[in-house]
């Protein structure tokens, strides 16, 4: 098949019938209808669908070697126009969401790129189960999340020595790890954080922790479908009301991608889907021999700028829309953003223009740039959303909505709320959009998102 369209990806994920629970149920109908889903799985199916628009050919998608088109995060990067294309691509499809959406496809189909590019990392049979799990993701084109953190149950000095060399029982079990082996494969019990998207993709892919170098039975990774026997997603609270509005909640209602805690109640982890198993040095430096950690970075990064040109041309909007512009220290808090836009961009490109060929064939972008920009932005998105904050002031905390403006007060919200050279409406449409970004639930988790991100 090589490429899907929107009604592809959503008719199959309706029809796996993956485990998930949020608010305290499980779902039981199709993910599409679920109002705390429909949102997401709508933005999405619209990426999948620009695959086949004429604009974006090249672009989103590339030519395999049998000659099908495929999606373009599952191209090996062979030289330094191939990284700019991925950057490109990546930034088309985070303009979708204003860069809000973190695990939009191409993340992980970037990791699964990575590491089957990297096959003889692995011993010998699991490089053959990467190589071939690769190959099946180009083919139908799969969506991945992914989980690499055990739960935060206590993380007290020494408590790992009683975790990880204690006799266990299943119910003392917190952290996944494998209790037993077979025929059919390994045995995984215990819980997995932090699924972006849990239960609302194709596959899930498990990366190890660092809790691999205490004990061999952490030491692995596999993939799996989502509709494992024994996998569930335990959802957090939705975001996005019941009844969502693109007016009310204008992100959050398309852009809430739910986080989930992964259970695997003994689950049974086929050999043939197994990447590492008992093999703490494996564990320890797939993350880093493979250059995994560096091409996720170029992915977040790419992404990164996007949001940051989205908070630019908000709080530019909001300033003008009240008339603060010409004020000095509007420009100059204004300033901050710009910088941060072009510090992010310049590292980008000197981390493309210092790209050098890894041990497996792949061009890489240079380490120190991406490791910059991850820790810049990680400890400066915080101050942009100030910044939103201070411009917009006391017109963030008392925002109508839009069944106000629709009823008998409309009239007097016309009046009372206008902007300079903008309606009422327009003008709270606009504030709107800034609380949500950067002051709703869905803005604080960005916010937290964001301050955390591959740490």
């Amino acid at each position: 098949m090589g490429l899907i369209n929107g009604k592809n990806y959503i008719d199959r994920i309706d029809k796996m019938g993956n485990e998930v629970w949020i608010q305290g149920e499980r779902v039981s109908g199709k993910l599409s209808e679920h109002p705390a889903f429909q949102g997401i799985l709508k933005t999405k199916a619209a990426l999948y669908d620009m695959q086949f628009e004429k604009d974006f050919e090249g672009i989103l998608t590339d030519t395999s070697l049998s000659g099908e088109q495929i999606n373009f995060a599952y191209h090996q990067t062979k030289s330094v126009a191939d990284l700019v294309n991925r950057r490109e691509a990546t930034q088309l499809w985070a303009r979708k969401s204003c860069g809000t959406v973190g695990r939009s496809p191409d993340y992980i189909n970037t990791a699964i790129m990575t590491l089957g590019a990297a096959t003889t990392f692995f011993q010998e049979s699991y490089g053959k189960n990467v190589s071939a799990m690769y190959e099946y993701a180009i083919r139908n084109d799969l969506s991945f999340t992914h989980t690499f953190i055990n739960p935060q149950m206590n993380r007290s000095p020494g408590y790992w020595q009683y975790d990880f060399f204690q006799e266990m029982t299943k119910g003392d079990i917190v952290a996944a790890r494998v209790v037993d082996e077979g025929p059919d494969g390994i045995v995984v019990h215990g819980a997995r954080l932090l699924a972006t998207q849990g239960g609302i993709t194709d596959e899930v892919l498990v990366l190890p922790t660092g809790a691999a170098a205490a004990d061999p039975s952490y030491a692995y990774a596999f993939a799996i479908p989502s509709n494992t026997k024994g996998l569930k997603f335990l959802c957090r609270e939705p975001y996005a009301p019941s009844v969502a509005n693109h007016f009310d909640h204008p992100l959050t209602a398309q852009f809430d991608e739910v986080d989930a805690v992964v259970v695997f109640d003994e689950v049974v982890v086929p050999w043939e889907r197994v990447f590492i198993y008992k093999d703490p040095d494996r564990a320890a430096a797939v993350y880093s021999d493979t250059n995994l950690n560096m091409m996720l970075l170029f992915q977040a990064a790419a992404r990164q700028v996007v949001k940051t040109e989205y908070l630019l041309g908000i709080g530019e909007a909001v300033a003008e829309s009240i008339g603060i512009k010409g004020y000095q220290h509007v420009q100059e808090k204004l300033s901050e953003i710009i910088v941060t836009l072009e510090v992010m961009k310049s590292l980008i490109y000197r981390g493309e223009n210092k790209a050098f060929m890894n041990d497996f064939g792949l061009m890489v972008p240079e380490k120190i740039p991406l490791m910059v920009a991850s820790n810049y932005f990680q400890k400066g998105y915080g101050r942009l959303v100030e910044v939103l904050h201070l411009l917009g002031a006391s017109g963030f905390i008392s925002l109508p909505t839009e069944q106000d403006f629709q009823s008998a007060v409309g009239k007097d919200l016309e009046q009372y709320l206008q902007g300079r050279g903008a309606g009422a409406k327009e003008r709270v449409a606009l504030f709107r959009l800034a609380w949500d970004l950067t002051m709703s639930p869905f803005g604080s988790r960005q916010t937290q998102y964001e301050r955390f991100f591959l740490r």
